[in-house]
């Protein structure tokens, strides 16, 4: 099944309330994310898969991803939400929230903005 064919996804089941948290901005925030880390991590075929499953997520009614530098998956997480906006399934990006990690390698001066850098592509 190819990413995106949406006609070959499950459709969403019925409305489920999960809870928020409300940021600084007012704007509520799930407090159930959907996590993007796999036994595939770093391998080719892994970026299909991930597409794949957040596209179903996002079907499912998910909003909020988490995701990695470490986990690979960054990009695939990018180009399901953008696939989801393409094929209306969600209206735009302000309706996904995705939460990354610096990793400890990273934390250094000079190190952290280009890592956050990367993460934000």
């Amino acid at each position: 099944m190819a990413a995106g064919d949406s006609s070959r996804r499950g459709t969403a089941t019925a409305a489920v309330t999960v809870p928020a948290v409300a940021l600084s901005s007012g704007k509520p925030m799930p407090r159930v994310g959907f996590g993007t880390a796999t036994a595939t991590l770093g391998q080719a075929e892994g970026h299909a898969v991930v597409t794949e499953a957040v596209l179903r997520a996002i079907d499912a009614g998910y909003r909020h991803f988490d995701t990695a530098a470490v986990y690979n998956t960054e990009a695939a997480l990018g180009d399901a939400i953008a696939e989801a906006i393409r094929a209306g399934t969600i209206a735009s990006r302000d309706e996904v929230y995705v939460t990354s990690k610096l990793w400890i390698a990273d934390a250094h001066p000079g190190r952290v903005l280009p890592a956050l850098q990367k993460t934000l592509q």
